[in-house]
């Protein structure tokens, strides 16, 4: 999970749980995990909450430590206190916590009439067998970076669209001809964490016409994976378009391509997430200008034509809670236009409302990557994720590396999976070598 909680810090490195009693109370108690970014804006929030509101009382209550202590502590709150009525969320836990009795269904969300403000791929996010269980606060997007002065030693125009995958391997093979001294195509091939999982693996998948989970069992064989790790074996073995190998499969792989070697224009398209314009920006900010971000075509250009992977935190309301109104009430009122506008500016996340997204004032950095998500996809909301998630690693790494042939890595892939979630939780889908 690396990489996806590296996304997070870049966007919200923090927890976050609401305890709220009856709207006519003298207090509503706020606990969330220390972070810099976040207390600031959650302020402002609960000044202005407590002038609409009068007669109630926002206590803050922050716990400092590990990212960890804060869960850990969590949930044997949530065992015991009837008092936690809200709590921050990760949208890729609302499956397990949901099918675990921790969260409540909001039905009168649907009632909200700024509800049909937030994008429709992370409206159905939130919603499971029907039922509205959370409000998204945060998200993010992955992409294609190019940087526009090597495209242009090498004669690609710009903006670049590529339009299949085929446009992907086209640039980079011109580039490398062209450029040298220059890695044309990147992306984490380490079975080092979710980045290779989410960023690279689900990026192509999805981008087929199959995918990782469907009705409640693990695909583990199909056309679509073959041909993803057919295109990553083109790249770092059969035509060595990538970096270094070992770069690529190492741990610190995002620190070293995102804070040397693109600074360096020794790179010329990365495949990541939207928060590494950030880090430019505040370090780099004419290497910034210098590398766009570009929609992910799906294989063949087939429909939707793009194809991005989102997650995100959203604020939910615990089963045990005894003041579900009010503590929907005040996620209502965190999450409304200008409030949301607000934490985009100081935490840099992408807006989940697409009407905040349209504002003036929404930070243009952002624009490009916010547009994906109208075709975003997330990551199976199963329990048994983790693991699955593991073995997708270990096969991209394993075909990066040259030590299974694609066709290898996935039967080895199939067999992982199938040990670990069990006969009855996989499907093999027909497949040409």
């Amino acid at each position: 999970m690396k990489r996806f909680f590296k996304s997070m810090a870049a966007m919200a490195m923090f927890g976050l749980a609401i305890s709220a009693t009856a709207l006519d109370a003298k207090q509503v108690t706020v606990v969330l995990k220390h972070d810099p970014l976040v207390e600031p804006w959650l302020k402002t929030v609960v000044a202005n909450y407590e002038k609409a509101n009068p007669d109630i009382k926002v206590k803050l209550q922050i716990i400092g430590g590990a990212e960890s202590d804060y869960y850990t502590k969590l949930v044997l709150m949530l065992k015991t206190d009837t008092n936690i009525d809200v709590i921050f969320e990760d949208s890729f836990m609302l499956r397990n916590d949901v099918n675990a009795g921790i969260l409540a269904p909001l039905p009168k969300v649907k009632d909200w009439n700024e509800w049909s403000n937030f994008f429709p791929s992370l409206q159905n996010a939130m919603t499971l067998d029907g039922q509205i269980y959370a409000l998204p606060l945060s998200t993010d997007t992955r992409g294609l970076y190019y940087n526009t002065d090597i495209f242009k030693k090498a004669g690609i125009a710009t903006p670049w669209s590529p339009k299949n995958w085929e446009d992907i391997l086209s640039a980079a093979r011109t580039i490398k001809e062209k450029v040298k001294g220059v890695s044309a195509l990147s992306f984490a091939v380490g079975a080092t964490g979710e980045g290779t999982s989410m960023q690279t693996a689900e990026m192509f998948l999805y981008g087929t016409n199959d995918t990782l989970y469907k009705d409640g069992k693990w695909i583990i064989t199909s056309q679509g994976l073959l041909d993803s790790l057919k295109f990553i074996k083109t790249v770092y073995q059969d035509e060595k378009l990538g970096p270094n190998v070992a770069i690529a499969i190492n741990s610190q792989y995002g620190n070293k391509v995102v804070e040397d070697l693109a600074p360096k224009q020794k790179v010329a398209i990365i495949l990541d997430g939207n928060w590494v314009s950030g880090g430019w920006y505040d370090k780099h900010p004419d290497i910034a200008k210098l590398y766009q971000m570009t929609a992910m075509p799906t294989e063949f250009g087939q429909a939707p034509g793009h194809i991005t992977m989102s997650g995100g935190w959203c604020l939910a309301v615990s089963q045990k809670s005894q003041n579900k109104e009010a503590a929907l009430n005040f996620i209502e009122f965190a999450l409304n236009k200008n409030n949301l506008l607000n934490y985009v500016k100081a935490v840099r996340n992408l807006s989940t409302r697409k009407d905040v997204s349209e504002m003036t004032d929404y930070p243009e950095a952002l624009k490009v990557a916010t547009s994906f998500l109208d075709f975003a996809q997330f990551r199976p909301a199963a329990e048994s994720y983790p693991s699955v998630s593991m073995a997708l690693q270990q096969a991209v790494e394993s075909v990066a590396t040259g030590q299974l042939t694609p066709e290898k890595a996935m039967t080895q892939y199939a067999d992982n999976v199938t040990r670990a979630v069990g006969k009855d939780k996989v499907v093999s889908l027909p497949y040409k070598n």
